[in-house]
């Protein structure tokens, strides 16, 4: 951290999340984990998150993410990259401090494009944590990664709009606290390509919108849900179009660029415990006579994984650095670099855990299970590898197009 300076309230504030992390959300696990069992309810709000979201808001450790002062801590992104990096090491610790994802950028985009009505409606609850969101965006019949191929129909009518389409992998969609979407679909499909995409904002309890499952990831039923949504004849007042029509694009990249970059935060999080945890069980655990941990290649597991965690950690900092400084535009060669690394990264140390655990690193006794699962879903969501790649190519070969032969389009 000492190649970027960050404010001292910065500094009190990640002692301050390691201390709650030590004190409250580690010994949380186990309690979360036995009252999701109890319920028998795979969607179940327990007890204790609650208890943790009142702790949380007591030391100040609350909206961390935000950075418009008054409504959340007003940090830079290079300031609450730590914070996140902290608060990925538990699946629960994010939602304790009311920054997690979707909630996060919905809040955002209500703060940048909402009404005083949004604000009122849905803003203000979200920030105070007795809300939850869900972002609809990715469809079952295109291929969602082109954020364009979008089908999901918003046809004008009077003073209202009549979607019609259907939307799956609607995070939190399943949460028990979850009251509305952000839903991305077409009002005009004659428009310039990206100019044929709006975002509305619709109630989940809406007439003629239907939750028709929680889809598994990995077996895994999240507790906030990944869910796929059936959309039939909803009317939606035209009051409720963020920003306007068309520009439903223009919004996602504002939201998705953030929200990336929190992604990796995490995943070096999630990494830097799978690490812990490698360490722990290789010292502990005896083979053939001696610990694990004196194995060679158990050594080089654990080099290779300081290494990686180094590496992804500074070229994190440095989009974050970059997007307080320039702006996310002039950061898009970062952030495309960093969504496709610290998932990736973070999945093969996470793996190596796994593997020094043994058959307990495929169950729920350690966390491992979980975070591969959701890393190898993390290469996926909000653009996968490959998408980023392709950016990233076009971006440097840009440089050289004076080389390609005379009639070869550029």
């Amino acid at each position: 951290m000492s190649l970027f300076d960050i404010s001292e309230r910065a500094q009190q504030l990640q002692k301050e999340l390691l201390d709650f992390m030590d004190m409250h959300v580690y010994p949380a696990e186990a309690v979360y984990e036995e009252q999701m069992r109890a319920s028998g309810d795979p969607h179940f709000q327990p007890p204790i998150l609650e208890e943790l979201k009142t702790e949380a808001k007591r030391r100040g450790l609350w909206n961390l993410f935000h950075p418009h002062p008054g409504t959340g801590a007003g940090l830079t992104n290079l300031e609450y990259a730590p914070l996140a990096e902290i608060m990925g090491r538990s699946h629960i610790a994010s939602e304790a401090c009311n920054c997690n994802a979707p909630d996060t950028g919905n809040m955002e985009v209500f703060e940048l494009f909402g009404t005083e009505e949004h604000k009122e409606k849905y803003l203000k609850p979200l920030l105070d944590g007795t809300m939850a969101s869900a972002f609809a965006m990715t469809e079952p019949r295109v291929a969602s990664s082109d954020a364009t191929n979008v089908e999901l129909s918003m046809v004008k009518e009077g003073d209202e709009y009549i979607l019609n389409g259907r939307k799956w992998f609607a995070s939190n969609a399943l949460h028990r606290n979850c009251k509305v979407m952000i839903v991305m679909g077409k009002t005009d499909p004659t428009a310039a390509t990206h100019r044929q995409q709006s975002m509305m904002v619709v109630p989940i309890d809406a007439p003629g919108v239907t939750v028709m499952r929680g889809l598994p990831v990995f077996g895994y039923q999240d507790r906030e849900g990944h869910a796929e949504i059936d959309f039939t004849d909803v009317r939606v007042p035209a009051k409720d179009i963020l920003k306007g029509e068309g520009e439903g694009f223009a919004i996602s990249q504002a939201r998705l660029g953030p929200g990336r970059i929190h992604h990796c935060m995490r995943a070096i999080g999630m990494a830097e415990r799978a690490l812990e945890l490698m360490c722990r069980r290789a010292q502990s655990r005896i083979t053939f006579g001696k610990p694990v941990a004196d194995n060679a290649n158990i050594q080089d597991w654990i080099a290779e994984a300081r290494i990686d965690i180094e590496m992804i950690r500074l070229l994190t900092l440095k989009a974050a650095h970059l997007m307080d400084t320039v702006g996310n535009k002039e950061a898009q060669t970062e952030i495309a670099a960093i969504k496709v690394a610290a998932p990736t990264i973070a999945l093969k140390i996470v793996d190596r855990a796994i593997q020094v655990h043994g058959g307990a690193g495929v169950t729920d006794d350690f966390p491992l299970a979980m975070a591969y699962a959701h890393l190898r879903t993390l290469r996926l969501a909000d653009g996968p590898d490959e998408v980023h790649k392709r950016a990233l190519a076009r971006r440097e070969l840009r440089r050289y197009r004076d080389l390609r032969p005379e009639g070869v389009p550029a």
